[in-house]
């Protein structure tokens, strides 16, 4: 994909939401159609034997989805004052890993899911071994994205962004969260697994969002307590309202098959505690989460809404 350097991906032409007269859902609206523009510009399709394969990378990553990891990278650095060029693209290629670890978990070999994001899934649209080589494909632009000079002029900051990207990935993130979430068909996990299979399947990315976003603001490891603190708790907020919605939820919303997880015989947040001891233990989180902000001011109102939001979405 050597044609990606030549193309200059634009900018949003919005500033982020002033945090006094702060919508989230506006702000979700924008950074949904600002990481669309980038994937358009990026895959554009080419004339030869390749086309199959960008016409599926299209389908799988434009449009639909909450675009909540890409929103948490460009609010983090929007605390810093990063320059949106940065922060898109950055937002850009981990939502290009996220869609990646989406095509893979809907092949037969592993959930085997006929619809995502509201859409049939790629390897019933294109046939698995086009959907597999689709998310090889994300995967290598994610990391093409951040390594990339326009993504940010310093090139530690690039390598440190990229290494981050690449341990939520990897067995100690979704591809280890995901092989215990496969045995979790064969055996019985107690709250502890249950809640380590979570950290590393969906937590481990949505802490690199709010890493990578500090990353591109130049803020110390130390200096980046707790806004990691604040994304463990939303990404374990996450998981519980994830797993109440796939008992409560409405199908035609989520966009995708509900009441997987008890049809294959999986313990969830739910099935452990209960559904108002996970309500509570969710809010809960989403309180905690918020408590990891507060050596920031209305700067960080976006955050707390994001946090808000994880526990109130009906999708």
């Amino acid at each position: 994909m050597a044609s990606h350097r030549a193309q200059r991906p634009s900018t949003p032409t919005e500033p982020m939401a002033a945090n006094n007269n702060l919508d989230l859902h506006a702000e979700m609206e924008r950074i949904a159609r600002a990481v669309d523009q980038q994937f358009d510009q990026l895959l554009e399709i080419p004339d030869d034997p390749r086309s199959a394969l960008y016409k599926a990378m299209r389908h799988a990553a434009i449009g639909g989805g909450k675009r909540v990891r890409p929103l948490l990278v460009m609010a983090t650095a929007n605390l810093f004052n990063v320059d949106e060029n940065s922060s898109i693209r950055a937002a850009t290629a981990v939502e290009a890993l996220h869609v990646y670890s989406l095509i893979h978990d809907d092949l037969p070999c592993m959930d085997d899911d006929d619809l995502r994001r509201g859409k049939p899934t790629t390897h019933i649209v294109y046939g698995e071994a086009t959907a597999v080589l689709a998310g090889d494909a994300l995967h290598a632009m994610a990391f093409e994205l951040l390594t990339d000079e326009q993504s940010h002029h310093d090139p530690f900051v690039r390598a440190e962004m990229a290494s981050c990207l690449a341990k939520a990935a990897g067995p100690s993130g979704m591809a280890g969260g995901q092989m215990m979430d496969l045995a979790a068909e064969e055996t019985t996990f107690d709250l502890q697994t249950v809640t380590r299979l979570q950290q590393l399947k969906t937590g481990a990315l949505l802490v690199a969002c709010v890493e990578i976003g500090a990353i591109l603001g130049r803020v110390s490891p130390e200096g980046r307590i707790g806004l990691r603190g604040y994304a463990h708790d939303v990404g374990l907020a996450f998981q519980i309202a994830d797993d109440i919605l796939d008992v409560e939820g409405d199908e035609e919303k989520a966009g995708k098959a509900l009441h997987k997880d008890a049809a294959a015989g999986k313990e969830t947040f739910l099935s452990l505690m209960g559904l108002e001891r996970a309500r509570e233990q969710a809010q809960m989180l989403v309180d905690q989460a918020k408590s990891h902000l507060s050596n920031y001011g209305q700067e960080a109102n976006l955050l707390r809404a994001i946090a808000e939001y994880i526990v109130e979405r009906d999708r």
